[in-house]
């Protein structure tokens, strides 16, 4: 493909949304609007073009927070910004880059934090959300996300809840479908995986009556885990919910010296879990390098983002 109709791309649209696209169609979608308590990706499709995610739990009405895929976390200096209707909000400052190629799609945003009463920000959020395919037409999107405090330092306190969850579709849920919860350790179902470690965790199960996809959710090796020098501990639920606990155990803290950053990346993939195959995603994941944004060199340019050359 050329440079102006590259493979993977991004579209704005109307009403502060974005539309990741390859071989132009659309397979996530980045909302924005400021009348959400904050932002959210909806839908993520697997290869049959189906959503893998869905807005709000099934049977619970008091869980209209569960966007699909969104960050948020219950305990910032004691500050919920997981639930609804409190005072707290997440909201998009600016969009900083838009990378378009065969290879990758790549958006990087500002997000900030606030309490609801004071006037400047607790926290800055920098996210970068990268989409690529493969030959089954799967879907990989790996975001890459740094908290920058607005004091000199912040702590996300104890908690399950937070900071990337990610709610899957009805059917595929083991509760209200006929999914399957499995992780990295070859374990399955909520009472062999809930609080326990693992290198990442699968949701797997019909998207119509005759295809089966999943996700994925990979929390990288050298992520932060509070009171842990093993592998991330996990919440996961059989109605549809899971969500890698890094501050389960314990608080992080995010400093300006030493900010806080995370890796994930989530694997919409075709059939049942494989765990040979997920093995081997996670291990490459663990290899590569981060991304990096740098500022616009020219006029009426944007930032780009690239791998690092080095670690």
């Amino acid at each position: 493909m050329s440079a102006l109709f590259p493979q993977c791309g991004i579209v704005p649209q109307p009403d502060s949304q974005f539309s990741f696209r390859i071989q132009g169609k659309e397979r996530l979608r980045w909302h924005h609007a400021s009348h959400y308590s904050r932002p959210f990706f909806y839908p993520l499709t697997g290869p049959a073009g189906v959503p893998l995610t869905r807005i709000g739990h099934p049977g619970a009405p008091n869980h209209d927070h569960h966007r699909s895929v969104w960050f948020a976390h219950h305990q910032v200096l004691g500050i919920n910004f997981w639930a609804e209707n409190t005072s707290s909000s997440i909201t998009q400052k600016r969009w900083l880059s838009l990378d378009e190629s065969d290879d990758e799609a790549i958006l990087a945003v500002e997000l900030e934090w606030r309490d609801g009463h004071d006037p400047e920000p607790l926290l800055r959020q920098e996210l970068i959300s990268a989409i690529r395919t493969n030959e089954k037409q799967e879907l990989f999107l790996e975001l890459q996300t740094t908290f920058y405090p607005t004091a000199e330092s912040l702590e996300f306190q104890k908690t399950n809840f937070g900071f990337l969850a990610v709610r899957v579709a009805k059917s595929i849920s083991s509760y209200f479908g006929a999914g399957n919860i499995t992780n990295s350790r070859q374990q399955t179902g909520e009472k062999n995986i809930f609080g326990k470690p693992a290198e990442w965790m699968d949701y797997s199960g019909p998207v119509t009556p005759e295809l089966t996809e999943g996700i994925t959710y990979f929390y990288h090796a050298e992520n932060p885990v509070a009171a842990s020098e093993g592998p991330v501990l996990w919440h996961v639920r059989e109605d549809g919910w899971m969500g890698a606990a890094p501050c389960m155990h314990g608080s992080l803290e995010t400093t300006r010296k030493q900010p806080l950053t995370f890796r994930f990346l989530l694997h919409a993939h075709a059939g049942a879990i494989n765990h040979d195959q997920a093995n081997s995603i996670y291990q490459q994941f663990s290899e590569s390098l981060p991304y990096q944004l740098r500022k616009p060199e020219k006029r009426h340019t944007s930032a780009t983002v690239s791998r690092r050359l080095s670690q």
